[in-house]
């Protein structure tokens, strides 16, 4: 059954895919967001809707500011995308990935039930699996995270899922494959290598740059979240991917072809440590009981990410460049 929300309290909401979701629901529903505006997060991704939002600048591990926003805006449903979300930057310092990914996750779990929401929808990632060589993981296939960024996301799942069971709190978990596309940070592999190929730079690629990733478009993502928000079965997770499986090096050399970059800037490098060899997920729970599945075409989809970074390098200058 489809439920309506008068009002969404939005984490994360000027991140990448935060600020894609707060863009596409602007005009559907009132919407509150919480960011703290770190290095990843960028409010000139919500200009297009300017207006049409009320905004905290606020850590979602302050317990009392937290609070303070439950009460002015009183949402019936929280959308949860706040997150550490780089496992380069995690290998290098887990810390602030176990306070904002887990405590940060747990004090906005007790803000919801202290405040009785309708539904909590938890933005995870297909890496609280791990790795796959074949075959697909389902959403009751066992959690095996292999980098501390993708430990505290299976933590803050297991957190989730323990309100769900302990105090019934009505909760939703989103576990979601690679996104790209438009406004993502230039730290992710695609806006790296199209920035570096655009400054004529070498490409890092990990090892032999054969580890596999599922594709999925942004606006598919955020379109699915709204979906599980809207349709999903309390204490339920949905997996969401687009079955689009590249290799690292394939991507790379197609973005350095639609650029007319010679394959020479390729740069091999160091393996990451713990790197995950490849994943995958079985979306069929979202497709056969939600009815959604993905849009975009890979091919099409990189070819727009990659139009928009070439028209919006400014963008990505300020956002690295900014303190």
């Amino acid at each position: 059954m489809k439920k309506k929300y008068k009002k969404l309290l939005v984490t994360g909401g000027a991140g990448f895919i935060g600020s894609e979701f707060v863009r596409q629901n602007a005009g559907k529903y009132k919407i509150a967001v919480v960011d703290k505006l770190t290095y990843a997060g960028d409010i000139k991704r919500l200009a297009e809707v300017a207006g049409k939002y009320s905004f905290y600048k606020t850590d979602i591990c302050d317990e009392r500011e937290i609070d303070s926003v439950f009460k002015k805006e009183k949402p019936d449903a929280v959308v949860h995308f706040a997150a550490e979300s780089h496992v380069d930057r995690s290998i290098d310092n887990a810390g602030p990935f176990m306070t904002t990914n887990i405590i940060g996750t747990q004090v906005l779990l007790d803000a919801a039930k202290k405040h009785k929401v309708k539904k909590f929808c938890h933005v995870s990632t297909d890496e609280v699996y791990g790795d796959i060589i074949k075959g697909k993981f389902t959403e009751t296939s066992p959690f095996s995270p292999n980098s501390p960024y993708a430990v505290s996301k299976a933590a803050a799942d297991m957190l989730v899922s323990a309100y769900h069971r302990t105090y019934g709190l009505p909760v939703v978990i989103m576990r979601a494959s690679n996104n790209y596309g438009p406004w993502q940070f230039p730290e992710k592999l695609i806006p790296v290598i199209i920035k570096n190929a655009l400054e004529n730079k070498s490409v890092p690629v990990y090892a032999k740059g054969l580890n596999v990733r599922e594709w999925l478009y942004v606006a598919d993502c955020a379109k699915a979240v709204a979906v599980i928000l809207e349709q999903g079965e309390d204490g339920q997770a949905y997996n969401t991917g687009s079955g689009m499986e590249k290799k690292n090096i394939d991507v790379v050399k197609g973005i350095l072809a639609q650029l007319g970059k010679s394959a020479k800037l390729i740069k091999f490098v160091k393996d990451r440590p713990g790197h995950d060899i490849r994943y995958a997920l079985d979306i069929s729970k979202i497709r056969k009981k939600l009815l959604w599945k993905p849009v975009a075409d890979f091919k099409e989809g990189l070819k727009k990410t990659v139009e928009w970074y070439v028209q919006n390098t400014k963008w990505t200058e300020s956002v690295l460049t900014k303190k």
